[in-house]
C-alpha cells in the first residue's frame, strides 16, 4: 500500500523535462463486431468508444501523449491493435463485461425480450504473464486498481470463478491468452469497466459524471505508474500463442 500511496504522490508532482509517456488507448469491440449486449441491448462498443474518448482528454490534460487506438471502430484483426501501438509506452484497452449464458435472466426491454444478470457486477483489470514485460504490466494494473478503489469503485470478484489472481483486493487477474495483451511489445492492461448485463449498472455506467471519475481515476494511475516504470525493448511483435476472445 505504501507503494501505491508513492505512485499516487508522483502522479501529481510538477512535471520534470523529459518526453512525455506515450500511452496507446484501444477501444474494444468495433462497429462490426459490437461485443457484448447490454441488458437494454446496447453494443458493448459504444459504451467502450465514450469511456476510451473521456480517457484519452484526461491522459491530455495531465500531459500525457496519447495514441488512439480502434477510435473509429474499423480494426477487425486483434493482432492489428497492438501492431498499432508500437512506440508506445504502455498499451490500456476499454471494455465493458458481460456473464455467461447461464446466469442470465430475461426480460421485457422496450416491446422486446432482452437478457441481464442480477450476480455480477463491478470492474476487473486483466494482465498476461505472457507479456513482454508482466512486471510493468502487473504493477500498473495494480495502481490502477488501488487508485480506482480509492475513487469509490468497486471490484468484481467474480472473475475468481475463471482467473487466477495477479491481486485480487484490487481487482486483478491473469488472462494469459488475450492476444492484445501477448502478441505485444510493451507493458499491457485490459480493463473491464463494469458489467453492462447488470441493468443498474448499465445505467451507472452511462452517466458522465461517473465515467469522467473513472476517467480521472485511471489517468491517475497511469500518470504515477508511467512515472517510474522502465522501458523496455518495443521493435518486434510477439507470436505464436493461441488468441483469447478481447
Amino acid at each position: 500500500m505504501h507503494f501505491i500511496i508513492l505512485l499516487f504522490s508522483l502522479a501529481i508532482l510538477p512535471a520534470v523535462t523529459q518526453a512525455a509517456p506515450l500511452v496507446a488507448v484501444d477501444v474494444g469491440h468495433g462497429i462490426v463486431d459490437g461485443g457484448a449486449r447490454s441488458a437494454r441491448d446496447r453494443p458493448e462498443y459504444e459504451f467502450n468508444r465514450q469511456l476510451a474518448g473521456g480517457l484519452a482528454q484526461t491522459l491530455r490534460e495531465r500531459g500525457l501523449a496519447v495514441r488512439e487506438i480502434n477510435f473509429d471502430g474499423l480494426i477487425g484483426s486483434l493482432a492489428e491493435r497492438p501492431r498499432q501501438a508500437w512506440g508506445s509506452d504502455f498499451f490500456i484497452s476499454i471494455h465493458h463485461d458481460s456473464i455467461a449464458s447461464n446466469w442470465l435472466k430475461y426480460w421485457d426491454w422496450d416491446g422486446s425480450e432482452a437478457s441481464h444478470t442480477d450476480v455480477k457486477r463491478g470492474f476487473g483489470l486483466f494482465v498476461s504473464a505472457q507479456n513482454p514485460d508482466p512486471a510493468t504490466s502487473l504493477r500498473c494494473a495494480s495502481t490502477l486498481g488501488a487508485i480506482l478503489r480509492r475513487a469509490g469503485f468497486v471490484p468484481s470478484t467474480w472473475h475468481a470463478r475463471k482467473h487466477l489472481a495477479a491481486d485480487a483486493e484490487n481487482g486483478v487477474w491473469y488472462y494469459d491468452n488475450l492476444v492484445v495483451l501477448y502478441r505485444t511489445t510493451l507493458p499491457a492492461v485490459l480493463f473491464e469497466a463494469g458489467v453492462i448485463k447488470h441493468r443498474e449498472e448499465e445505467l451507472e455506467l452511462l452517466d458522465a459524471e461517473r465515467q469522467a471519475r473513472m476517467a480521472d481515476a485511471l489517468a491517475t494511475g497511469l500518470a504515477a505508474c508511467l512515472s517510474v516504470s522502465s522501458p523496455v525493448a518495443r521493435s518486434q511483435p510477439a507470436s505464436g500463442r493461441s488468441p483469447g476472445r478481447k
